[in-house]
């Protein structure tokens, strides 16, 4: 099994309504973490920013964004947050602290994070990972 961080760059592919189909390489992921071959793992951040995605950018009404909260917290994630100090390393190299927390979080469990976030690619190279986003 593998194991890596997701950030809501590429989960966000997962709940997107986009002519009712997820891209293909966030399609992937998803198949291999319902298969069970992917182990996510996400700090608690990036379900306030799902929440907000699908009610500030797409205007999700009050049922579907319950819907949303429901599914969420049905998913198998590993829920963790990585040390505060670390989020402020990553910080002062230029990530925001939301971005900072999804790196601290793969540097600290010694696994990729999966992003399609330009800024986190460019800082973090080296622990982030790109994937394509259709």
């Amino acid at each position: 099994m593998t194991e890596a961080v997701i950030d809501a760059s590429v989960a966000i592919r997962w709940f997107e309504p986009a002519e009712g189909q997820v891209p293909g390489p966030a399609q992937a992921l998803l198949d291999q973490y319902e298969s069970g071959r992917l182990h996510v793992v996400v700090p608690p951040l990036i379900f306030l920013e799902l929440l907000n995605a699908a009610g500030r950018g797409w205007r999700w009404s009050e049922d579907a964004l319950v819907t949303l909260t429901t599914r969420l917290e049905s998913m198998r994630f590993d829920v963790l947050e990585p040390a505060l100090d670390r989020v402020a390393r990553w910080t002062a190299r230029g990530l925001t602290a939301y971005d900072a927390t999804y790196v601290a979080l793969a540097e600290e469990r010694g696994i990729p994070l999966l992003t399609n976030d330009r800024e986190i690619l460019a800082v973090a190279g080296g622990i982030a990972q790109p994937v394509a986003s259709s």
